[in-house]
């Protein structure tokens, strides 16, 4: 655990820089050694398998990765420029993702910059929201990427409602120390026709929302196939999401409080408020 301390939340934010603009960005000369990559050559593999990544995910490149050069000591006076690579926080994410899963370094900033720019940029002004606005923002990325992954488990041959169903509950098996959404539906406390995900705080929601974008990009990426293998790949997913926390000193899951109020309860009075506001312009 002393070991991985380093590597926590505050070791990416230590290396952050600021432009003139307000804009946050990372050096990828910074990041390598965090990422425990003893040599530019590999760390440049992973930083390519990330533009990759990012040009087939729809987004330009040049918006995330931008290649700067420095001057750096040789000795004697002399100095000669290196190669470096200004990164977005979307950038580091995608190449965390890309890089050596056995690193442990690897592990922390998966969770880290996952969570991070789901939250953050996906969602604009994320910090500047209440919990309840946090909730149903975070609700709504995770009912665009449920779509997502439910066409990806299509791919890997799972066709049947109930099929996707037993899909479904391996990764919260993964996520959640072996409860299943039975079992989570009963600590929870919810009724019948009560939804799991209507019912989590952000912080449980953006545990899911990794859980669901890394399974989806993991059985694409790897073109898994079959129901087994689509089940298993969820269920290690959920797993590694958990141990992360786990690692990074988190609550898990099933132990964090369940909000009073639902999403839906949350959307009607967003809308009924939208709906008295021009009663009380008049």
């Amino acid at each position: 655990m002393e070991e991985l301390a380093k590597y926590s939340e505050q070791t990416f934010e230590n290396i952050k820089h600021i432009n003139e603009y307000g804009e946050e960005y990372w050096l990828a000369r910074e990041l390598q050694p965090i990422l425990e990559y003893g040599q530019w050559r590999r760390f440049s593999d992973a930083i390519e398998r990330a533009k990759l990544s990012c040009k087939n995910s729809g987004f330009n490149v040049e918006d995330h990765f931008a290649d700067v050069g420095k001057m750096v000591n040789i000795g004697s006076g002399a100095e000669r420029e290196i190669e470096d690579v200004m990164l977005s926080r979307y950038a580091c994410y995608l190449i965390v993702m890309n890089g050596d899963p056995r690193k442990e370094a690897i592990a922390v900033g998966q969770t880290y910059f996952a969570i991070k720019t789901r939250q953050q940029e996906l969602i604009e002004n994320y910090e500047e929201l209440s919990e309840d606005q946090k909730r149903l923002a975070i609700r709504n990325e995770m009912i665009a990427h449920n779509k997502s992954l439910a066409e990806a488990a299509q791919l890997a041959g799972i066709q049947e409602p109930r099929d996707y169903a037993i899909f479904q509950n391996y990764g919260y098996k993964g996520l959640y120390g072996g409860l299943g959404a039975k079992e989570i539906h009963a600590k929870k406390g919810l009724k019948k026709n009560e939804k799991i995900l209507d019912h989590m705080g952000s912080t449980e929601l953006a545990a899911n929302l990794f859980r669901a974008t890394q399974t989806d990009e993991k059985i694409r990426r790897e073109n898994i196939r079959g129901k087994q293998a689509a089940n298993n790949a969820h269920y290690e997913v959920g797993k590694k999401v958990r141990q992360t926390i786990k690692e990074l000193g988190g609550t898990m899951p099933e132990d964090l409080p369940t909000p009073e109020k639902s999403i839906s309860e949350i959307t009607r009075e967003l809308e009924n408020k939208k709906l008295d506001s021009p009663k009380k312009k008049k």
